[in-house]
């Protein structure tokens, strides 16, 4: 049984990756408005994801025999004056994310709660490479700055990525 901080943590975190979820889909958007598919679907797959990261901390917390409590959304961010500037604002968020996550691993250590250590090591890990990706892509935006081909071939790139999840 989770202590009553630790079981609100754990919701607090599952509705915070539905946030970032519904975050990404402002972004989808804002790409979809510029009719730059490619990166559009880039910010609409993270969406995907960040669900699917938000519904492993819900089965966990039912798992557990606990109630996960889902919450209202914020508005999430919805003016982007470039490309470069929605992924440095993602780039922000999954910091934001990361530090959330090492939160709830002390919470999780303190009270020497060893299932959630294990289910928040998963996070951990995916919170490297997800920081590391947004690094990588804005590193790529700013190198091309107005190279216009470069700055499609990577559009047409990332309409090609998808998001297939793991097996339980």
């Amino acid at each position: 049984m989770l202590n009553d901080k630790l079981k609100k943590a754990l919701n607090d975190q599952m509705n915070f990756e539905f946030y970032a979820a519904h975050s990404y889909l402002a972004m989808a958007a804002y790409c979809s408005d510029e009719s730059l598919d490619g990166f559009a679907n880039f910010f609409l797959v993270q969406a995907e994801e960040e669900r699917f990261h938000a519904m492993k901390f819900y089965n966990f917390i039912n798992s557990l025999g606990e109630r996960a409590t889902i919450q209202s959304l914020p508005e999430p961010n919805n003016s982007f004056t470039s490309v470069l500037d929605a992924f440095e604002k993602a780039l922000e968020q999954e910091k934001e994310v990361t530090k959330k996550i090492y939160h709830l691993s002390d919470l999780a250590l303190d009270d020497r709660e060893h299932a959630t250590m294990t289910f928040l090591k998963w996070f951990i890990e995916e919170q490297v490479e997800e920081e590391d990706m947004f690094d990588s892509v804005i590193q790529k935006l700013k190198r091309i700055d107005d190279d216009s081909n470069a700055f499609f071939m990577l559009d047409d790139e990332f309409a090609k990525r998808s998001f297939t999840p793991e097996a339980e």
